[in-house]
């Protein structure tokens, strides 16, 4: 199982007219009634989350950290000027959704999870450059794989110099659907090429790491965790945790500017996001000026990454104790 669509058996949405947010609706239907000068299609007023819900050997549904993913469509929302969904309502939606379709979660030590995706589009009709007046808010749910086919093994990158993910200033801290229309042409350069992910660098010098494909980009260094401070990155959630895990275990954290020549340095790199977890790298390879940085070199993922990747997946599991509770248990 990957990350093709599989139908389920319902989705909720909520639509903003007339000003206020109306009830919740349930339906089967996988359409979506919209005016073909709808905000979305014209202008990309459109923003989306990711959300994972996981099946525990007791058998209790655990959705993770559901709340911080409210905040951030919120976030995206404002910075498009769309209508939020109200943060109850967000929540609400997420619960339903998986309520109506928890036979769906797969079991415990399947390797596969029950993905939740939030949305919200701009549906009223504006042929001048404004933002709608009408907004539709839906989730839906599919169970899936690991992101990468190879699941939790190192992968291979290539540096990406001839596209900009996003630009300083712009909407690349957003979960903006258009950001994702933008990097398909680099991701598909990187895949003919036999690459798993691109690796962005800031579109402003091309000197420091700004973010790995889909997912965020994260090095070890003998006893630190190092992540790029950039305001073109999406602040992932899974980083997020994993930045809390790593102090947990001793590990000084370092959210700061990284040169790119410091990719030599480091013990371990990885990719992480709600989709991937992490994704070790194996090696990166920065085509231009014929170098590759390599690591995982015996093909496994390093230590300090194993050690990060059990404890998060133990906790979303409820396999050891949820410290800072991060679960939602249905």
């Amino acid at each position: 199982m990957g990350f093709s669509y599989t139908k389920t058996n319902k989705n909720v949405r909520a639509f903003y007219r007339n000003g206020k947010w109306g009830s919740l609706e349930e339906t089967d239907s996988e359409e979506i009634p919209m005016h073909m000068a709808a905000s979305s299609l014209h202008y990309g007023q459109a923003c989306f989350e990711g959300i994972k819900a996981f099946r525990g050997k007791d058998g209790k549904i655990r959705i993770f950290r559901m709340d911080e993913n409210a905040k951030r469509l919120a976030a995206s929302a404002r910075r498009l000027l769309m209508q939020e969904a109200p943060f109850e309502l967000f929540m609400q939606g997420v619960k339903r959704a998986v309520e109506l379709n928890k036979e769906f979660v797969p079991p415990y030590e399947s390797g596969a999870t029950l993905y939740i995706r939030p949305f919200l589009i701009g549906t009223g009709v504006r042929m001048d450059l404004h933002p709608a007046e009408e907004y539709l808010f839906v989730v839906f749910t599919m169970p899936v794989g690991p992101y990468f086919k190879d699941g939790f093994k190192p992968v291979d990158i290539l540096i990406e110099r001839e596209y900009d993910r996003a630009a300083p200033k712009g909407t690349g801290n957003v979960k903006a659907a258009g950001n994702y229309a933008a990097s398909m042409l680099s991701l598909q350069k990187g895949f003919k090429k036999g690459y798993a992910s691109v690796l962005y660098l800031d579109s402003r010098e091309k000197k420091y790491i700004d973010e790995c494909g889909p997912a965020n980009f994260f090095a070890i260094k003998g006893n630190s965790y190092i992540t790029p401070d950039s305001k073109s990155v999406l602040p992932s959630i899974t980083n997020m945790s994993l930045q809390e895990i790593a102090r947990d275990m001793g590990l000084k954290v370092e959210v700061r500017k990284i040169a790119l020549e410091e990719l030599a340095e480091f013990d371990e790199v990885g990719a992480c996001g709600t989709a991937a977890v992490i994704a070790p790298i194996k090696k990166i390879v920065d085509e231009e000026n014929n170098k590759t940085f390599a690591y995982c070199l015996d093909g496994n993922p390093g230590p300090i990454s194993v050690k990060l990747y059990n404890k998060l997946r133990a906790i979303q599991y409820g396999e050891v104790e949820d410290k800072w509770g991060w679960n939602k248990i249905l």
